[in-house]
């Protein structure tokens, strides 16, 4: 399960969307994902299932990788499903006590569990495509307006990036721990709930020791470079809009178009 979680990995690929300005993939990673609670009707599931596909095959990023990122987040998804499922009043299939099966809840659980899961792949195919330079590089341009606010812009993009970096690093010396303990006679597998997040605490301690020195290195290994914030920094690749970038935004403009036309906007 540890090994299953992609969050913040990238996926060295040579593709049109890996080339694609890091502004471009933000912005149209937030308008999908913005996209998904402005409809409710198969129309606009399809619609988003489409335009996620064909930015999926032009990534170059395989299916079974970017799958692999749901595997943690199951139990959510199949529990929020369930909910809906038999909490959602309607025409009535089947009832058992206070448990209800109706359609509307059917076609809820369908719905709410697409949504969620295009969710999560939407924003992973972002993480997968960008390095996290160039997504540290795109969010400190796009924040740039909030300067004029005095919004540590610089500060505030590089905290992100840093946070998106240490995922799989913590994933990765989580697995390590695991598996030094399981040669140890541990046992993660066997028991109720209750016992297996026991079992998990030999493991917490040493990653939460692991994590404070690996900030602290990293404070060190920024401070002997002479890091001291954005102020007068320069780039030595800085971002500059191409042909693609522009064709990007209206590739999203057409499926924003699209939507707007094929699919009737929830009332919410």
């Amino acid at each position: 399960m540890i090994r299953d979680i992609t969050i913040g990995q990238y996926y060295a690929a040579d593709s049109p969307i890996h080339r694609l300005d890091a502004r471009v993939k933000i912005v149209v990673t937030l308008v999908y994902m913005v996209s998904l609670f402005t409809f409710q009707d198969f129309a606009g599931y399809a619609a988003a299932i489409l335009f996620f596909g064909i930015v999926l095959a032009l990534s170059k990023v395989p299916f079974s990788y970017i799958m692999r990122g749901l595997k943690p987040v199951l139990f959510i998804l199949l529990l929020t499903g369930m909910l809906n499922l038999f909490w959602t009043p309607g025409k009535e299939i089947f009832a058992w006590g206070v448990v209800a099966v109706t359609w509307e809840g059917i076609r809820k659980m369908i719905y709410i569990t697409l949504r969620l899961a295009l969710l999560i792949l939407g924003a992973s195919i972002m993480t997968f495509t960008t390095t996290p330079n160039q997504l540290t590089a795109g969010l400190e341009r796009l924040l740039r307006p909030l300067k004029i606010f005095r919004v540590p812009v610089h500060e505030v993009a590089m905290m992100m990036s840093i946070a998106l970096r240490f995922i799989p690093i913590l994933v990765e010396e989580t697995d390590r721990i695991m598996k030094a303990q399981a040669a140890r006679g541990a046992d993660f597998e066997s028991g109720n709930a209750f016992q297996r997040m026991k079992s998990m605490l030999p493991v917490l301690v040493p990653l939460f020791v692991s994590a404070i020195r690996r900030a602290g290195e990293l404070a060190l290994a920024m401070d002997s470079r002479c890091y001291h914030g954005g102020e007068g920094r320069t780039k030595m690749y800085p971002l500059r809009y191409r042909g693609r970038d522009i064709f990007g935004y209206l590739c999203c403009l057409v499926y924003i178009a699209a939507l707007a036309v094929t699919v009737r906007i929830s009332p919410f």
